[in-house]
């Protein structure tokens, strides 16, 4: 209001001194160092966010930025740019077809820690919705390293689909015998076919207590994280431009490049570097 009214007058009803207001107005014109180092840092902020799928809160970017730069001032800065990670949806399409005369292998999950890679994965299927219609995924997950060794899609959720994610798992890892492959009791897990690849491997199956979703929570885990972060974000035309996406995320971000707060912030293949580095003489 200065340019209609006295100074001096703006002042005094406004009950500030005029030289608090000229020293403000002199910041403003001349930003001192600190706020120059949070300018730049916004758009640092704004560029790794946008880089990370905009999938990252303050504790990833704070590692992503450095461990000089506190979690308490990039949440503060995200949130003057307006800048929020996306939020998991409580929605879900139920996969699991339970009601079958296949066997039921035990839950042998209960008394296996995994504390190697290729000692246990879990396995699980879930469905994209599509402008032709469900394209639906099946992905195995290595519990110790949270790297998704094997995946495979179709428009069908059969014992065909299972079949090829875990063979994919088979042919990258070459597990040694004795592998727990853990699921719930879905029709495609529990099918012949499946077993089968299981046995001539010489891997284990487990599977999850009946309507018990915690005992396969790490890919639960991780179809909240696929969910959120990129199939929410989209509409897919096509089933190939969904699967074209799905691989991106998986094999470009999830496994080489998102931080895992439980692997310390680092990527599975970071992680998994990391142990070759450990047993390497």
């Amino acid at each position: 209001m200065s340019g209609d009214y006295n100074v001096e007058w703006l002042c005094e009803a406004l009950l500030v001194s005029r030289s608090g207001y000229y020293d403000w107005l002199h910041r403003r014109r001349s930003p001192g160092p600190r706020e120059r180092e949070n300018r730049a840092l916004r758009v640092r902020i704004r560029e790794e966010f946008i880089r990370h799928r905009e999938a990252y809160g303050s504790p990833r970017l704070a590692r992503v930025l450095g461990r000089r730069t506190s979690r308490n001032r990039i949440a503060r800065l995200m949130r003057q740019e307006r800048l929020w990670a996306r939020q998991r949806s409580k929605f879900r399409v139920a996969t699991t077809d339970s009601r079958h005369a296949e066997p039921i292998a035990p839950n042998r999950l209960a008394a296996v820690q995994a504390q190697r890679r290729d000692q246990v994965w879990a396995t699980d299927a879930t469905a994209i919705l599509t402008g032709e219609g469900w394209l639906y995924l099946v992905a195995l997950l290595d519990l110790h390293t949270r790297r998704v060794v094997g995946w495979a899609m179709d428009r069908h959720l059969d014992a065909a689909v299972a079949v090829r994610a875990l063979q994919m798992a088979i042919t990258q890892r070459r597990p040694a015998p004795g592998l727990i492959v853990h699921s719930d009791r879905g029709t495609q897990f529990a099918s012949a076919a499946f077993r089968g690849v299981l046995t001539r491997h010489g891997l284990c199956a487990s599977m999850s207590r009946k309507g018990n979703c915690y005992d396969n929570a790490h890919v639960e885990s991780f179809w909240s994280s696929l969910k959120y972060e990129t199939v929410y974000r989209h509409r897919y035309p096509t089933r190939a431009t969904a699967r074209a996406a799905l691989f991106d995320y998986i094999e470009s971000f999830y496994n080489r490049t998102r931080l895992h707060s439980s692997l310390g912030y680092v990527s599975p293949v970071a992680f998994e570097h990391q142990l070759n580095q450990t047993k390497s003489p």
